[in-house]
C-alpha cells in the first residue's frame, strides 16, 4: 500500500494569522502527523524568523520547510536546529510569471534554479524545488526545470496548480506525462508532490487524480486536508494508498474561520481549535473618543476612565501622521499608554538555551522588592521556556489571550516590538509592551509589563 505524505501550506500562503496563530497550528499539525509544515518567505528578517526558530524547536516529528528563494542563509540560519530541516526554492515557471513577476527570461531561470538548488545543498541534504504555475507552462521548459534542479541536488519537486485552473482528468494526464518523462520520479528517486488550490472547487478531485498518476504528496491549506483525509479513509483500501494522518482528531484540532487571502479574497480555512482573536478595523483622526474605546471594547480590553483618556491622546497623535490606525496598532498604543504601573518586577537577567538536540530552557532572574527571585523552566520553544519561568517565579499563571511581534525600527540592529495580552483572574485583558534588538528580550519584557500591571491593579 503508497503512503500519501500530506503537506500544509496554510501558514506560508494565508494572510491575517497571528504569531499565536502560527506557532498553535503547527504544533497541531505536528500531532496530527503532517508530514511537512510549509513556512513564507522571510520578509521580515526579526519576526519571520523568529517564527521560524520557535517552530524548529517546537516540532518533533514534522518537516519543517524553509522558502530560501531570496536569502538561503536567512532562511536556513532560521531552521538550523529543527530535527528534520528542508530548504525550498520556489519558482516561476511559466512564461508570464517569469518575465512579468520574476523577470528573468527562460535561460536565466535555468541557471537561477541550479545556483539556488546548489547553495542550499551546500546546507543541507534536503533540498525542495517548487515549480510555480506549472500547469501554465511550456510543458518541455518545465521538464527541463525539474531536470536541472534535481542535477543540482533537488531531493523533493513540487508541481504547483498555482491557478488551480486545470480540471481533474488535466491534470491527472499532466502528472501522468512528468512521471514517465523524469526518470529520477518514476523511479521513486526523489519526493514527487504536488500543490492544489480549489479555485474551481475541484481541489481534491485533482489531487486524486495527481496520486493516481504517481505523485507520493498532496500541498495544500487545512480546509482540503479534511476532504483528501476522508476520501483515504473511505476508499484508502481499494486505491491501495495510505496516509499518517491521525483522520480522528482532525475534525476536534481545528475549528473553521474565515481569513483574506494573499489576492484580497476572503477564504475559510481551519484554524487551530483555541481561542485567538482575529478582530480587524481601521479609525481615522476624526474618529470619536467613544469610537476609539468601542475599539479597545472589541479587543477584549475595558479601560477605566482615565486609561480612556490617555488611550485617545495617544491614539490622536498615532492617527494625526497617518491615514488610518488599524487593530495591531491600537493595541501598540493601549499597551503603552493604558496603565502606567509601577515596576513590581524588575528584570535582572534572563538565560535562554535552545537547540534541535535540546528542550528549550530558560533561566530568569527577576528583582521582587529587595529580594532576587530566580525561576528555571522549559518548554516548547524559547519563549514558552521563558514565560513558564516567569510563571514560576511570580507562583501565578495568568492566561495568555494573545502574543504579537512587531517592528519597532528598521535596519541591520532593528528593535522589534513584543506585546502580550494577559487576563487577569477576574477576566480583565492587560498589555504588555516590550522593545529589544533581541526579540526574546522583547517578549520577557512585554511578559512583565503585564504582570506588572495586573499586580498593580490587584493591590
Amino acid at each position: 500500500m503508497r503512503k500519501i505524505n500530506l503537506t500544509d501550506v496554510t501558514i506560508s500562503k494565508t494572510e491575517g494569522l497571528s504569531f499565536k496563530d502560527k506557532v498553535e497550528m503547527a504544533k497541531i499539525m505536528d500531532k496530527l502527523n503532517f508530514a511537512c509544515v510549509d513556512l513564507p518567505i522571510i520578509s521580515n528578517v526579526q519576526t519571520d524568523s523568529l517564527l521560524n526558530k520557535t517552530l524548529a524547536t517546537t516540532l518533533k516529528d514534522a518537516r519543517l520547510c524553509a522558502n530560501a528563494t531570496d536569502d538561503v542563509e536567512t532562511a536556513w540560519d532560521s531552521i538550523k536546529n529543527a530535527k528534520r530541516p528542508i530548504l525550498k526554492i520556489a519558482i516561476p515557471t511559466s512564461t508570464v510569471q517569469m518575465e512579468y513577476h520574476f523577470h528573468q527570461k527562460p535561460a536565466k531561470v535555468l541557471e537561477t534554479i541550479e545556483n539556488k538548488i546548489k547553495e542550499c545543498k551546500e546546507k543541507t541534504v534536503n533540498v525542495e524545488f517548487e515549480a510555480l504555475d506549472a500547469t501554465r507552462a511550456e510543458f518541455d521548459f518545465l521538464t527541463e526545470s525539474i531536470k536541472a534542479a534535481i542535477n543540482a541536488g533537488a531531493t523533493k519537486v513540487t508541481v504547483c496548480d498555482t491557478e488551480g485552473c486545470m480540471m481533474p482528468d488535466e491534470f491527472g494526464e499532466f502528472i501522468a506525462k512528468l512521471y514517465n518523462e523524469i526518470p529520477e520520479i518514476k523511479n521513486n528517486d526523489i519526493d514527487f508532490a504536488v500543490s492544489v488550490v480549489n479555485s474551481l472547487g475541484l481541489a481534491t478531485a485533482c489531487a486524486f487524480a495527481a496520486i493516481k498518476a504517481g505523485a507520493n504528496e498532496i500541498k495544500t491549506d487545512t480546509s482540503e486536508i479534511e476532504s483528501i483525509v476522508n476520501v483515504i479513509d473511505k476508499r484508502g483500501a481499494d486505491l491501495d494508498i495510505s496516509s499518517s494522518i491521525k483522520s480522528n482528531k482532525l475534525k476536534t484540532g481545528f475549528k473553521n474561520i474565515k481569513v483574506e487571502t494573499q489576492n484580497g479574497a476572503e477564504k475559510e480555512i481551519a484554524k487551530p481549535n483555541v481561542d485567538v482573536s482575529s478582530v480587524d478595523f481601521a479609525l481615522s483622526e476624526d474618529d470619536t473618543q467613544e469610537t476609539v474605546v468601542k475599539a479597545a471594547k472589541t479587543l477584549g480590553y475595558n479601560l477605566t476612565e482615565e486609561e480612556e483618556i490617555n488611550v485617545y491622546a495617544a491614539f490622536k497623535r498615532v492617527a494625526a501622521k497617518k491615514e488610518i490606525v488599524d487593530s495591531k496598532e491600537l493595541e501598540v498604543i493601549i499597551a503603552t499608554s493604558a496603565v502606567s504601573a509601577p515596576a513590581t518586577y524588575e528584570i535582572i537577567s534572563y538565560v535562554i538555551n535552545s537547540g534541535n538536540i535540546l528542550k528549550a530552557t530558560a533561566n530568569i532572574k527577576l528583582r521582587y522588592e529587595n529580594d532576587e527571585l530566580e525561576g528555571v523552566a522549559t518548554g516548547d520553544g524559547p519563549i514558552d521556556a521563558a514565560f513558564t519561568a516567569i510563571n514560576q517565579i511570580i507562583g501565578h499563571e495568568y492566561e495568555l489571550d494573545d502574543f504579537q511581534i512587531l517592528t519597532a525600527s528598521v535596519g541591520s540592529e532593528a528593535a522589534g516590538r513584543a506585546i502580550i495580552k494577559l487576563r487577569a483572574d477576574n477576566g480583565k485583558l492587560f498589555a504588555g509592551n516590550g522593545i529589544s534588538t533581541d526579540i526574546i528580550g522583547a517578549s520577557v519584557r512585554a511578559y512583565i509589563d503585564a504582570v506588572n500591571k495586573i499586580v498593580y491593579e490587584e493591590a
